[in-house]
């Protein structure tokens, strides 16, 4: 078993050790690991991400082996994972550096996290079932149906004041049995050994392996920003310390930015989007009458323009100016205005498109059609007897295309 140096000294970055076994790279492309006989490296653990860092050979001096992962075996021995091509033999003496900023980040995020979940269970019973740490964010999942802003802004609130209050933050080591005795906020299973308890002074007592800052002032700061249902509860995402100013800064960023869009404040953002999303509202209600004018005058013409035969009015048409909405609502237009009306109509604007339509009664299958089609020219589609659409792979025998289709009509 490895000894465990974070338990005991989590502002603990350098140390030294002895490497006890090597793991060779697997065929399945798993990373070579060592394992030493003690280490400061936090492997992957109750919600918390493993840290990085180098490992310095001593004795024999060789080349540094960049740490990329750390994971925990179920002996308590600890794989630390390496680059390819970091050779470090067993028996080896190695210096060990931790990534002390992405530490500093995981203790803020991890101690944030245990205010957070006292706070929600100090002021409303709301205990939390699980714990996720990100790269960008982290979240707790809330044992609870529903969860009011009111009650968000509360508990971050408390917690921010508890970190002005500079409280200690201390890891204490205890029995089973003594740890049923101080109330604490969340009982682990029953296991042998001592527990390691992280204890926010009057605040929060709870059982966890994880690294955490020394008072409460040095998480700096945690901010709540997502709210949304998961399957154990209510997920609600935050992000503390240096995290909570990056976010800050970013969302501020993209808000100024917007509001000098709209040329306002960023407080009457809202107010402005909402304006803009009405009047896009009407401008759309708008324009999709003057389509269904302008569709209804242009078929109204070409049914003018078009001769009959066999009783019928067989029209193909190929559109260089009109996408596809477009042309389906005219094919639809079209085979209403008139009894006896095949259409077939081609789009080259934007993505190229194809619709195919008759009047209701007419024996022919439109999708039939448009498969047979598409089996030419590439792409996907169909539809149903009347009417079918799709989209063209290639556009240069459109136009023979819908001129053959309309001829085989004319001829049957």
């Amino acid at each position: 078993m490895t000894v465990h140096l974070y338990y005991t000294d989590s502002f603990l970055y350098e140390f030294d050790a002895v490497v006890v076994d090597t793991i060779p790279p697997t065929a399945a492309g798993q990373r070579p690991a060592l394992v030493l006989d003690r280490t400061a490296f936090y492997p992957t653990s109750g919600g918390q991400v493993f840290d990085t860092g180098v490992l310095v050979p001593i004795s024999p001096a060789g080349e540094q082996a960049r740490v990329v992962e750390v994971a925990e075996r179920e002996d308590g021995s600890i794989l630390h994972f390496v680059e390819n091509g970091a050779a470090i033999p067993k028996g080896s003496r190695v210096h060990g550096i931790i990534d002390a900023g992405r530490r500093r980040d995981h203790m803020q995020q991890h101690s944030g996290q245990h205010l957070l979940s006292a706070a929600f269970v100090r002021l409303f019973q709301m205990p939390t079932v699980s714990f996720h740490m990100g790269d960008d964010y982290c979240s707790i999942d809330l044992e609870t149906k529903s969860l009011l802003s009111e009650q968000v802004e509360a508990a971050e609130r408390l917690a921010n004041e508890v970190i002005l209050e500079n409280r200690n933050v201390d890891v204490r080591f205890v029995t089973q049995d003594e740890a049923r005795s101080l109330g604490l906020r969340k009982l682990p299973p029953p296991e042998r050994g001592e527990l390691r308890l992280v204890d926010i002074r009057d605040f929060d007592l709870t059982a966890c392996g994880g690294t955490h800052v020394r008072s409460t002032g040095q998480i700096g700061c945690i901010l709540l920003r997502k709210i949304e249902k998961a399957r154990q509860g209510i997920r609600v995402e935050f992000v503390c310390g240096l995290r909570a100013v990056r976010s800050a800064r970013r969302d501020y960023t993209t808000l100024a930015e917007a509001a000098g869009l709209y040329s306002t404040h960023i407080w009457e953002l809202p107010q402005q989007i909402r304006k803009a999303q009405d009047e896009a509202k009407v401008a759309r209600r708008i324009r999709e009458q003057l389509q269904a004018e302008l569709a209804e005058q242009l078929a109204i013409r070409i049914l003018s323009e078009t001769n009959a035969s066999n009783s019928r009015k067989v029209v193909a048409r190929l559109f260089a100016d009109r996408e596809l909405d477009f042309i389906k609502l005219l094919a639809q237009t079209i085979t209403r205005l008139e009894p006896n009306v095949v259409a077939f109509f081609g789009s080259t604007q934007g993505q190229a498109a194809l619709v195919f339509a008759q009047s209701g009664g007419l024996p022919f299958d439109m999708g039939g059609m448009m498969k047979d089609a598409l089996s030419m020219l590439g792409g996907r589609g169909g539809g149903s007897k009347d009417m079918a659409q799709g989209g063209p792979q290639t556009t240069e025998e459109i136009g023979s295309l819908l001129k053959t289709l309309a001829e085989s009509i004319q001829r049957s």
